[in-house]
């Protein structure tokens, strides 16, 4: 295994395709408390599309990025935000599938959270259910849920210590509270 670190410094951003610009990051602003950093693309403007940009980002022929934004989500990675003119769109990946299956989000108040994600048109799948095994403690808790067009969105919280911990002296990434 090698032991030499190859600079990557952690997660810079997530991309999502979304059906609606405006109405996702509406609803991430709502749901999750996201920003607005800036707009890539606006809607209105030519969009990116060719042979170029199908090599690079390797997108179905005929396809075209009409938007792209890029939101801030707390103290972790950002998110951007794509909405394409396609030929065809197939629905999210199922867990399942093969690939990125969900993003996971650090609260500080699971109930608010879940509340406010659903309010905000999110559907949640369950109550919370305890962190299992080596990451089990008071408090340490996950409950996985939908944004609108699909993305799957765990919500995720461990203010206990973790089994895990007394294995190893790495750590798992948390985000810094918000001051």
């Amino acid at each position: 295994m090698p032991s030499a670190s190859p600079g990557v410094r952690g997660i810079d951003h997530v991309g999502v395709t979304v059906p609606d610009l405006q109405a996702a990051t509406a609803f991430f602003i709502e749901a999750l408390g996201a920003e607005v950093l800036y707009d890539s693309l606006v809607k209105g403007q030519p969009p990116q599309e060719g042979p170029d940009l199908q090599q690079r980002l390797r997108f179905l022929p005929g396809s075209s990025i009409r938007a792209m934004r890029l939101l801030r989500l707390g103290n972790g990675p950002s998110l951007e935000l794509f909405e394409y003119a396609a030929p065809e769109q197939r629905p999210p990946a199922r867990p399942n599938d093969l690939g990125i299956q969900h993003l996971a989000v650090y609260v500080d108040d699971m109930d608010t959270a879940l509340a406010r994600f659903q309010a905000a048109g999110g559907e949640v799948f369950s109550s919370p259910h305890e962190l299992p095994a080596l990451e089990k403690g008071p408090g340490n808790a996950f409950c996985y849920a939908r944004a609108p067009w699909g993305t799957i969105i765990e919500f995720i919280t461990y203010p206990s210590p973790q089994p895990y911990e007394q294995q190893t002296a790495l750590r798992r990434w948390k985000p810094p509270e918000r001051g």
